[in-house]
C-alpha cells in the first residue's frame, strides 16, 4: 500500500471526522503518476510517527483529500533515537549512506567536514546537497515503513558535530585504531536512557588530533571489528548491531 507523509497540521478533524490534505509532488503521485481513484486505500504518517489508514475521497488541481478510515502508532520505530554523525565521504556515497541509514533506523543524519574529508563544500553547495539527501531520506522513509522522515542537516564543521553529538546520553565513536572496546561490549555494559549518537569518519578516517578530541569529549571508542569497513559499510553494520542489541 503506497505511503506518504504530511505535516501534521494536515491532519483536519471536523464533527469526528478525520481528513487529510495532501499537498505537492504526493499528491501529483497519486492522481497523476499512480492514476489512483476515488475509494482506493492509502497509508498517510503525521510524521510523528502516528499512521492513519485512508480512504481517497477526492482529487483536486493541487490538493487530494483522504478520509481517515483508522489510525495507529508506527511500530517501525526504533527504542532509541539514533543519530548518526558522518564525515564527508567522496563521490555520491552519502546518498548510499543516507538511503541505508534510514532503512536501518537513523533519525537525524549530520554529515560533517573533517580534516581527511576530501569533498570540500561551500554554503550555496552544502545547501544544494541537503535538500537532495532529505528527498533520499523521504524515499527510504516511505520504502521501509518508518514512522518518521530522518532528519538531514546541512554539513557542519568538525567541532560543532562533535559538540552535538556530546548531547546524548550514549556516544559511540567508531575508531579503527581502537584495539580493546568494541561495539559489542559497548552497548552492553550501556545504560541507554536517551539519544545516541555515532560518529563515523570519512574514506580516511580522522587524524590523530581529532580523534583525541572526541575521545576527551566523552565519547566511547569503539572497534568494529577485526576488519576494516568501507565509511558507506559501517554505518549500515553499526546501526543494524543496535538494532539487534536493542529491539530483537
Amino acid at each position: 500500500m503506497p505511503r506518504f507523509f504530511v505535516d501534521k497540521n494536515a491532519v483536519l478533524e471536523n464533527n469526528n471526522v478525520k481528513m487529510i490534505s495532501i499537498t505537492g509532488e504526493d499528491a501529483h503521485h497519486i492522481s497523476r503518476s499512480l492514476r489512483m481513484a476515488v475509494g482506493e486505500k492509502i497509508e498517510v504518517v503525521d510524521n510523528k510517527k502516528t499512521v492513519y489508514l485512508c480512504s481517497l475521497v477526492q482529487f483536486g488541481e493541487k490538493e487530494v483529500l483522504a478520509e481517515v478510515i483508522d489510525e495507529c502508532q508506527a511500530e517501525s520505530e526504533p527504542k532509541y533515537e539514533i543519530l548518526l554523525f558522518q564525515a564527508l565521504p567522496k563521490s555520491d556515497k552519502m546518498e548510499t549512506i543516507i538511503q541505508k541509514s534510514t532503512e536501518c533506523g537513523a533519525c537525524e543524519i549530520i554529515p560533517f567536514r573533517s580534516e581527511r574529508c576530501v569533498v570540500k563544500l561551500d554554503s550555496k553547495d552544502a545547501e544544494r546537497k541537503r535538500e537532495r539527501w532529505q528527498k533520499i531520506a523521504e524515499g527510504g522513509a516511505k520504502q521501509c515503513g518508518r514512522g518518521i522522515i530522518p532528519t538531514v542537516h546541512t554539513a557542519m564543521d568538525f567541532v560543532p558535530a562533535i559538540e552535538k553529538a556530546m548531547e546524548s546520553s550514549l556516544v559511540l565513536f567508531c575508531n579503527e585504531r581502537e584495539d580493546v572496546s568494541t561495539l559489542k561490549t559497548a552497548l552492553e555494559e550501556a545504560k541507554i536512557d536517551g539519544k545516541i549518537s555515532i560518529i563515523i569518519g570519512s574514506e580516511g578516517g580522522f587524524s590523530e588530533k581529532e580523534a583525541e578530541y572526541i575521545i576527551q569529549k566523552g565519547a566511547k571508542s569503539v572497534s568494529l571489528g577485526k576488519r576494516i569497513l568501507r565509511c558507506e559499510t559501517a554505518p549500515t553494520f553499526v546501526l543494524s548491531c543496535i538494532a539487534y542489541h536493542t529491539e530483537m
